[in-house]
């Protein structure tokens, strides 16, 4: 269901993938996108969301390279609603040890690890189910065990057992969705989740700053 009235979102583009499917999947499900390759969002504003697909490095480079790092912290500090999708929700914990050790944007405790390749195939990619472990506003509706679609050979390990709100099994349980405030991340591809991918940026509109 989407909220009555549009939320204006911008997505940052920071050269990590093809944003096209993302922007269309948020305007199915109650946000007027704006996509930003450099700069600031303009002032009407009120929800950011990061996506993105590759390596963590390259990422956090293409971040900073662009003002993207000061302007994400800002927005988190002022409480307002942010979305991490894919590698958009690696970056935003302390560290990565993908092909060696980087540092991320530290707003959740934690580290990004790889999956073992002698446990099962890499990158986990497909359907998958995730289990709600705590109810927030991102996931509001949904049931206690869902499916979305994962495409990825890296999952975050948080410091703080609070802000997981969802889990995934796969070469056991890993962290597939983070919550803090009204700061969300999710591991997997909301735009290829079908109904419940939208259901999850439905909710992410109707997210007012400082919601839980």
């Amino acid at each position: 269901m989407k909220p009555e009235k549009k939320v204006l979102t911008a997505v940052l583009d920071y050269g990590m993938g093809n944003l096209f499917s993302v922007a269309k999947a948020l305007e199915c499900s109650g946000h007027e996108v704006e996509m930003v390759s450099s700069g600031s969002p303009s002032e009407g504003v009120t929800h950011l969301v990061l996506p993105g697909v590759g390596a963590f490095a390259q990422g956090m480079e293409s971040l900073v390279s662009r003002g993207f790092d000061r302007i994400i912290l800002d927005w988190v500090s002022s409480g307002r609603p942010f979305l991490g999708i894919c590698l958009g929700m690696q970056l935003l914990f302390e560290e990565s040890y993908e092909f060696g050790h980087f540092r991320g944007l530290g707003v959740f405790r934690g580290s990004v690890v790889g999956f073992d390749p002698l446990k099962g195939k890499i990158p986990h990619m497909g359907w998958n189910q995730i289990e709600k472990k705590r109810e927030t506003v991102l996931l509001n509706g949904l049931p206690d065990l869902f499916e979305a679609y994962f495409v990825h050979s890296f999952h975050v390990v948080p410091g703080r057992e609070e802000d997981i709100a969802g889990i995934t099994d796969y070469q056991g349980k890993f962290t597939s969705i983070v919550a803090s405030g009204s700061v969300f991340g999710v591991q997997f591809h909301p735009e290829k989740s079908q109904t419940a991918g939208l259901a999850i940026l439905s909710n992410f509109a109707r997210c007012q700053k400082g919601e839980r």
